[in-house]
């Protein structure tokens, strides 16, 4: 395996369109690892403090409109 080093080198010495998609690919990454964290996190009810805050907002009547 290559170490962060030699793979900064190798990036940098890409074509701006393989760059481009490279760029591309990571973002899309670490979107899709996000929203599996996000999944995870609400089956096991860890964002349940949410919605009850949300809820106690609206129950208050200090919600906005946006």
């Amino acid at each position: 395996m290559k170490t962060f080093e030699e793979l900064k080198s190798d990036i940098e010495a890409l074509p701006h369109r393989e760059y481009m998609k490279l760029t591309h690919w990571l973002s899309e990454r670490d979107w899709q690892a996000w929203d599996e964290e996000i999944e995870r996190d609400s089956a096991a009810g860890r964002l349940d403090f949410l919605i009850e805050e949300a809820l106690d907002e609206k129950r208050a009547g200090s919600l906005r409109n946006l």
